[in-house]
Formats: C-alpha cells, sequence, structure tokens
C-alpha cells in the first residue's frame, strides 16, 4: 500500500461509481461491496433512513454474487493500480471457505475481508459475536487461501477485544474495525418502523467516538494491523483512528 488511506465496504460499491469524483489511483486500497456466493437481492424498502448526525441503512448484502463479480467487476478493478480488498460474507462456514478458494487464484485479489459483523441480514452477527465461532470460521478459511485475511468486527459485542484475540489466534493477518451499530428509528405518524427491514445499521458521524474507542481497545490487546473506519468525513477524523 502506498499509503493507509483505505475505502470502506459497502458504500464504495465496485469503485467504478467514484470515479468521476475521485482519481482511484491515489488509494492506498480499494474495499469492494460485499460478495456472496450467490447473487442478492437485498432488503425490501426502505433501505435508508436519516438520521441525527448519521443514518440507517439495511440494504442486505445486494450484490452480484461471485461469478458475476470475477467476470464483470474485477476486470476493471485491475486497471486502476491500487490493491484490491474483497469484502466476503457467508451463511455458513463452508460459504466463507468456497468463496476464499474461488478468490485465491484470482488476478488482482490482494486480499479478504471477512464480513461477520453485517447487522441488517439474519443470522449476520452470528460469526461476529461469538469468539469461538469467530475463531473457527478465521481458521477454517486461512487453510485454504494464503491471502491476507482481514475480519472486520461488530460494535455489537460486549468485549470487542476478546473476539480481536480470538481472530488472531485463528491465524488473521489483520483486523477492520467497526462496522455499523444496530439501530431502529420510528415513523411516529404511522407508528411504525421506517426501515423496511425494521432494524439496521447506524453509520455516520454519531458513531466515530465509539469507533476510535474500539480501535483503542483492540491496539492494546493484539498485535496485528488495523483498519480503523466509522463516521470519518475529515482528515482530522481519520487521523483520529492513526
Amino acid at each position: 500500500m502506498q499509503n493507509p488511506v483505505v475505502t470502506a465496504s459497502g458504500t464504495f460499491g465496485y469503485a467504478q461509481e467514484f470515479e468521476p469524483f475521485l482519481d482511484l489511483s491515489r488509494l492506498g486500497a480499494i474495499v469492494v461491496k460485499t460478495i456472496t456466493l450467490h447473487p442478492r437481492a437485498g432488503n425490501p424498502p426502505v433501505r435508508i433512513v436519516e438520521t441525527p448526525a448519521g443514518m440507517l441503512n439495511a440494504i442486505g448484502l445486494q450484490n452480484v454474487g461471485v461469478q458475476a463479480f470475477v467476470e464483470e467487476k474485477l476486470p476493471y478493478l485491475r486497471t486502476l493500480g491500487p490493491p484490491v480488498i474483497v469484502n466476503i460474507a457467508g451463511e455458513s462456514i463452508e460459504d466463507y471457505v468456497e468463496l476464499a478458494k474461488r478468490l485465491s487464484d484470482q488476478e488482482g485479489v490482494s486480499g479478504i475481508e471477512l464480513n461477520i459483523s453485517c447487522p441488517n441480514v439474519a443470522d449476520g452477527l452470528i460469526f461476529g459475536c461469538n469468539a469461538v465461532l469467530a475463531n473457527k470460521l478465521v481458521a477454517c478459511v486461512r487453510q485454504v487461501t494464503s491471502l491476507p485475511l482481514i475480519p472486520k468486527l461488530s460494535p455489537n459485542v460486549t468485549d470487542v477485544a476478546e473476539i480481536a484475540r480470538a481472530l488472531a489466534d485463528a491465524g488473521a493477518d489483520a483486523i477492520s474495525l467497526i462496522n455499523t451499530l444496530m439501530g431502529m428509528a420510528i415513523d411516529v405518524r404511522t407508528r411504525r418502523p421506517k426501515l423496511g427491514n425494521v432494524t439496521g445499521g447506524l453509520s455516520g458521524p454519531a458513531i466515530r467516538p465509539i469507533a476510535v474507542r474500539m480501535v483503542w481497545e483492540v491496539a492494546r490487546a493484539v498485535k496485528l494491523p488495523l483498519i480503523g473506519m466509522g463516521g470519518i468525513m475529515t482528515a482530522d477524523d481519520a487521523l483520529e483512528f492513526l
């Protein structure tokens, strides 16, 4: 990496969406939107709701699936220059293992971010909230790929340092944090949840102090490189994480 500026999975899509606004070659690395084994349609609308100092999203990991990603998205990403880190998610350990296998021999894939912490899909938190399961997941994926593995931590846990230590013991090369916080918004006129999925992930400036605190806790717990994120809006915000 030529610098520590890395895109966060999700909002950056597959990078091409941002080409009109940014010289993508200047990035330290590009982390793409989550990829699953098969295409996903995502959650029903409404998917995004504005909140004070942030927003709730419940996209539901809508994506093209690994086959279409390799055939249609990866060729463009290879032309940009920065290392490409592919964020993957699955419903089982076997899904993660199969995804890692299929990406390991693809030219242009420099690393794998393991999404074990998505708060807006069914069972999305199961691996990220349990140290034993998180350890087992990383250990199994570690057996099938030599690519750098970067598990992404959930903030919706009691002890983030415990989870981080379990990931380090299993063979993680780095850790990224944090994902969004579980949240909910109610339409007071209809007395119904505003999101079609009822709950979603809170992001934006409101969560930055939590993200900074959790990065600090994990930095004290493990000796791995960390990728910090959450509510970063300015250069000064980013510097808080260094």
